[in-house]
């Protein structure tokens, strides 16, 4: 019996996190197991190795650790930003799209910006990186810059490079 009300449970806090952000995507799943490896390889780095750039003496500092949690959600809480300007777009200017592009540009920036952390943490702990890890981040990171807007041609993309093309 409690079973059934921890699996109901559990299946509602599911639906409104998916809904609340626009669906479950795969971006979202990397996006998230991206955060978890950061944080948990920060605390290794700290506790462990105490090579932490978090702290004067290198080592854990829970306040640190608390910090790190905060802007984890706060950086969901972007995610979920760039969800309703999607809809927003797609509503008031009448802009027909049936993906989320501002979410889905905001979830790999924050992507790049997460391994960049893991590289770094990585780093620390003296582990040497795959190349091929290296050119993942670098084609995340282009594709994040070069996010098209929906309706955006080209020539006002280079209106704003100062009419210059990239």
């Amino acid at each position: 019996m409690i079973k059934n009300y921890i699996s109901t449970f559990a299946a509602l806090i599911g639906g409104m996190v998916s809904t609340i952000f626009g669906g479950w995507s795969a971006g979202m799943t990397t996006l998230v197991i991206f955060m978890a490896i950061d944080y948990i390889s920060g605390v290794v780095v700290a506790w462990v190795f105490n090579k932490s750039n978090k702290s004067a003496s290198g080592a854990f500092d829970s306040r640190a650790g608390w910090k790190g949690l905060a802007k984890k959600c706060f950086t969901l809480l972007f995610v979920q930003i760039a969800y309703r300007l999607d809809l927003t777009l797609m509503e008031t200017a009448g802009i027909e799209i049936t993906m989320h592009y501002i979410r889905d540009t905001v979830v790999i920036g924050f992507m790049v910006n997460e391994l960049f952390s893991i590289v770094e943490n990585a780093g620390l702990m003296g582990i040497p990186l795959p190349k091929i890890i290296i050119r993942a981040i670098e084609v995340l990171q282009s594709r994040a810059d070069e996010a098209k807007v929906p309706g955006e041609k080209e020539d006002d993309k280079n209106e704003e490079n100062g009419g210059r093309a990239e």
